[in-house]
């Protein structure tokens, strides 16, 4: 049986779950997401955890049994707390602004480029070269995180670029001189 899907999910206090129609809304202080459960797996919502349990053992019940159980985890703790990345810019010049819901970036090209923060994502630049993505849903902040990273990604030669605050670039050496 899956390790991760047969453990029990905490439910908060403040945390409201509603399962209709196979389509699961979680509720919390900071928003509200829903996901659809695929019909092979079953779910039980009890007074303070919520049980995902699979009726056979065939080979995509069981891969969906552990998925399910972390997406619905994932909702949970997004509802509550938030998920949030971290980039860094890195070079001469190489900054980031904000202005409204558009992050203008200067990147080294002969233009600045814009990128549009989608709906339900938070964009805070701190300093010029900090960048912090937040938002309830950890698949489109994290999609979001690395469309931004996309834009410049770091090279291996100076480590210019725009990369994940933890994120370590290994350089690499120059050419040798003669």
């Amino acid at each position: 049986m899956s390790r991760i899907g047969k453990a029990p999910i905490p439910l908060p206090k403040d945390v409201e779950v509603k399962l209709t129609d196979a389509v699961l809304e979680v509720v919390g202080p900071r928003g509200q997401l829903t996901h659809r459960i695929p019909s092979e797996i079953q779910i039980s919502i009890e007074t303070e955890q919520i049980v995902v349990k699979r009726p056979n053992d065939h080979r995509t019940t069981r891969s969906l049994h552990g998925l399910t159980r972390v997406l619905i985890a994932n909702m949970i703790t997004g509802v509550t707390r938030g998920f949030e990345k971290r980039l860094e810019i890195q070079g001469i010049g190489y900054r980031a602004e904000l202005r409204g819901n558009i992050l203008r970036l200067t990147l080294g090209f002969s233009h600045p480029v814009l990128f549009h923060v989608p709906e339900g994502i938070k964009v805070e630049v701190e300093k010029q070269t900090n960048i912090k993505v937040e938002g309830i849903d950890k698949q489109l902040v994290g999609s979001v995180a690395a469309q931004i990273r996309s834009l410049k990604p770091p090279e291996p030669y100076k480590g210019k670029g725009i990369r994940y605050a933890d994120e370590y670039v290994k350089l690499k050496v120059g050419k040798a001189k003669a």
